[in-house]
């Protein structure tokens, strides 16, 4: 699995990385982006903690990695919820006080205002979650906030797909965008549900009168 989901996030990292060496002075290798030029700061912030995030977290979310290695996964933890945190700061910085993507309408912007708060909301949840000692609630809202953060390697699919059905328009693009969180959170919600349904059937089984 976690292979699977590094690779999930393969295009957006790389399209990240090309815009931090154009802000560092090299090529121009992606089409200008005049909002990150005048503001790299937090451009830089969000792909950095980005990649950070959705690589550590891939191997979070494998309950084999956490039960051969607990303590890296509780050292990892930390980093995943500052970096985390970060990605989520950054895009909501990045869409409040960036002029508007080209593109795009009032939609797009309410989605990343919603599903960036979203993120953050969980991850702090997730937190909380497991200094009350209540895993189940961690690693449900931890999977939330993965699913969340992974939605732009979705959208390379869903904008493709958008494009295609719906024709060249900002509305289009807006839904297309929404989409790709939509479908992350609706994977997110059938993983925790069947891990609540796995962990449920060994509990009856301990309680089941001989």
């Amino acid at each position: 699995m976690p292979i699977a989901l590094v690779t999930l996030v393969v295009i957006p990292a790389v399209a990240g990385s090309l815009r931090l060496v154009e802000l560092a002075g090299g090529p121009l290798l992606l089409p200008a982006n005049p909002r990150m030029t005048a503001s790299p700061g937090p451009v830089v912030v969000h792909v950095l903690s980005a990649v950070t995030f959705a690589v550590v977290g891939a191997f979070q979310l494998s309950a084999a990695a956490r039960r051969r290695h607990p303590r890296w996964h509780r050292a990892a933890g930390r980093v995943v919820v500052v970096s985390g945190l970060a990605v989520a700061s950054s895009a909501l910085w990045m869409t409040m006080f960036y002029p508007r993507q080209p593109g795009t309408g009032e939609l797009a912007y309410l989605f990343r205002l919603a599903f960036g708060s979203g993120m953050a909301a969980s991850i702090v949840l997730g937190f909380t979650a497991i200094r009350r000692g209540d895993v189940a609630r961690h690693e449900a809202w931890m999977t939330r906030a993965y699913a969340l953060a992974l939605g732009a390697g979705t959208q390379v699919l869903s904008l493709a797909v958008g494009g295609a059905a719906l024709g060249v328009s900002a509305l289009a693009t807006d839904l297309s965008l929404g989409a790709g969180w939509a479908i992350n959170l609706a994977v997110a919600e059938l993983v925790i549900r069947r891990r609540r349904a796995r962990q449920t059937v060994p509990a009856r089984a301990r309680v089941r009168p001989s």
